[in-house]
């Protein structure tokens, strides 16, 4: 015979189910916004400009490190503001293992506690030693 779902626990696991989904609804809204406000920017100022593809210039340094990145975008310039973008949709993700880490831990959960403390370790330890 089964047993009925504890009333508690589903409206439990719909609070984190709601959190989650603002957690990744926001930051790609986010993202979205700061690439293509980043992306208009560009367009506005550099639209008109010959391309000339037999010369190749790589991205500025300030555009490999997190804090070039905030500075530029705060500059608003337009490729640190996409750049920016970029970063706040790799970062949802990894605020979404954060968030639910949190959650875990509140509930006394330690099975999933620990794998989604593992899970942040490796992506941040994965992201940070990128060289961002």
């Amino acid at each position: 015979m089964m047993t009925a779902p504890d009333p508690a626990i589903a409206a439990d696991d719909t609070a984190v189910e709601r959190v989650v989904s603002a957690v990744l609804r926001g930051g790609v809204i986010a993202a979205a916004a700061l690439t293509a406000a980043g992306g208009a920017l560009y367009l506005a100022r550099h639209g008109g400009e010959p391309v000339n593809y037999r010369t190749f210039t790589g991205e500025p340094e300030t555009l490999r490190s997190l804090g070039g990145i905030i500075q530029g975008a705060a500059a608003l310039r337009p490729e640190w503001i996409i750049a920016a973008g970029l970063l706040v949709l790799i970062a949802t993700p990894i605020a979404r293992v954060a968030v639910l880490l949190v959650m875990f831990v509140r509930k006394r959960d330690r099975l999933y506690s620990a794998v989604s403390a593992l899970v942040l370790a490796v992506l941040l330890l994965s992201l940070f030693a990128s060289g961002v």
